[in-house]
């Protein structure tokens, strides 16, 4: 047999395999917005009367969760709960995802700002939603890594920047949405000051290595904000440069 053939054959056998994997992935995903459905339906408490919102369905629905996790398992990414992405950090369990983008309330010409982009799954699902996204990753393997994967898979209004969160991107900003994907004890002040009005900031508040509080803070003014807590979390602790 020839090399050439060979390689045909090979070609055709990795088309079928992606093909087959494709399709798993498919029903594993709709699988996914269903759990998504079913915890919004039981407790309205905490996600609201209206349900779950279509856009943000929408957009989880049409975004490959598998391309962003090492392996690229479609039973591991789109199961009910977290996954490691290595460095000590986790791709948020998929009804965490849901919620924070559910209030974040993003509109289709917003601009948002992501705190901790991980392996840009966050990112990917909010850039179908917004019309640009910037997002600031601290450790230096997870930012190119999720650079380079936004871009594979043109994603092409995100903005990917390694540092430290903390003080948000002034330059990329005022944002309409901010997302914080890491756990502290307070809200970062310079994210309030780049906060537009009307606009809201999601994050995790609370302690290091134990449950903390989902938190939606909506400015309502310059210099005039109201906080709530709408449920109970656990996150990977935000973390701070050195410098």
């Amino acid at each position: 047999m020839n090399t050439l053939l060979l390689l045909v054959i090979s070609m055709v056998a990795g088309l079928r395999e992606a093909s087959t994997q494709d399709a798993e992935c498919i029903r594993e995903r709709a699988a996914m917005i269903e759990t998504i459905r079913g915890y919004f339906r039981s407790d309205v408490g905490v996600f609201g009367q209206h349900g779950p919102s279509e856009r943000v369905l929408e957009a989880m629905g049409q975004t490959r969760r598998h391309l962003f996790i090492p392996g690229r398992s479609c039973s591991v990414a789109y199961a009910d709960m977290p996954a490691p992405i290595g460095f000590g950090q986790t791709i948020s369990q998929p009804l965490i995802v849901a919620l924070m983008t559910q209030f974040a309330n993003v509109a289709p010409d917003d601009r948002v700002l992501e705190i901790g982009t991980g392996s840009g799954y966050q990112a990917a699902v909010l850039s179908r939603l917004a019309r640009n996204v910037c997002t600031i990753e601290i450790i230096p393997q997870l930012a190119e890594a999720a650079a380079k994967t936004l871009r594979d898979l043109a994603y092409d209004n995100v903005n990917v920047r390694l540092g430290d969160g903390y003080a948000g991107w002034p330059e990329c900003g005022p944002f309409n949405a901010i997302v914080v994907t890491a756990a502290l004890g307070q809200v970062p002040p310079p994210l309030i000051e780049q906060l537009r009005v009307g606009g809201r900031l999601v994050m995790p508040v609370g302690p290091a290595y134990t449950t903390q509080q989902l938190t939606v803070v909506e400015k309502t003014g310059p210099d005039r904000t109201t906080t709530r807590a709408v449920g109970l979390v656990r996150f990977v602790p935000f973390t701070r440069s050195r410098d």
